[in-house]
């Protein structure tokens, strides 16, 4: 399989703390690649580099052959990058269906000045936006709840809304960061089987994930960090049977 995404020694320093160091791995296309890690490993500043919020103090980062070091986030978004958050972000006053218009941001072409003058080619671009909002919606789960309000929905379903999203802006690869958190046993079982639907539409898949049940069942490939250091990476078995992996994350009672 071809390399999306290709790290080459990356390094974060925030003044004297060290928060990344000499990381480095590929990510095939088509492949769920997970990170996992105790609280504190650097995998969410990791999520920020790649995404463009930070810049890495050293080291390179090639998304389908092409540097992205220094670019902006919306220009990494328009090279097909998209990724959701810990925290769910929606916009509150903001209908379900709108929230997930605005995913399509970095893909529309009309100007200002047509926007302005509601030209017929805005009226089209706004219908296709709905279109494909609409789509998206389904695909998750919440056709039904287009037209209430975002923060309506209880916790579990804006997780998915927010995957919504993101997929409106037509990724090639999704950053996904921690999506089962807060969420109970049937809702991560039905992430699980979304995740996996996602892949199917042929989008490569990075994640990063505290639930080893989820990680173990889905990934094809696990890297693992540690203060900032990969410590292993490979096969979900490989991973989880690594002793340092053991002790530095999993625990003895990981079989």
């Amino acid at each position: 399989m071809a390399t999306l995404l290709d790290v080459r020694s990356l390094k974060k320093r925030f003044g004297g703390l060290v928060v990344l160091e000499g990381v480095s791995f590929r990510v095939d296309q088509g492949d769920i690649f997970s990170i996992i890690g105790p609280n504190g490993a650097g995998k969410t500043t990791l999520f920020n580099i790649l995404s463009g919020i930070y810049e890495p103090t050293e080291g390179s980062m090639w998304i389908n052959g092409e540097l992205i070091n220094g670019l902006q986030m919306h220009d990494i978004a328009r090279r097909g990058v998209g990724r959701t958050f810990q925290n769910v972000k929606l916009f509150g006053n903001m209908s379900v269906i709108e929230n997930v218009m605005v995913g399509q941001h970095c893909r529309t072409r009309s100007g200002l000045w047509n926007v302005l003058m509601r030209t017929r080619h805005v009226q089209r671009e706004e219908e296709d936006i709905m279109q494909v909002a609409l789509a998206q919606l389904e695909f998750v789960g919440l056709g039904d709840s287009a037209l209430l309000p975002a923060t309506s929905l209880p916790f579990g379903r804006q997780r998915l809304l927010e995957i919504a999203r993101t997929l409106a802006s037509r990724p090639r690869l999704l950053f996904l960061d921690e999506p089962a958190a807060g969420l109970n046993p049937r809702e991560t079982t039905a992430l699980s089987e979304l995740i996996r639907r996602i892949r199917e539409q042929g989008i490569t898949i990075l994640l990063v994930e505290h639930d080893m049940e989820l990680v173990m069942d889905i990934s094809d490939r696990i890297m693992v960090l540690n203060h900032g250091s990969k410590i292993c990476e490979g096969e979900p078995r490989e991973v989880q049977e690594n002793p340092e992996v053991i002790t530095a994350y999993l625990g003895d009672d990981i079989q």
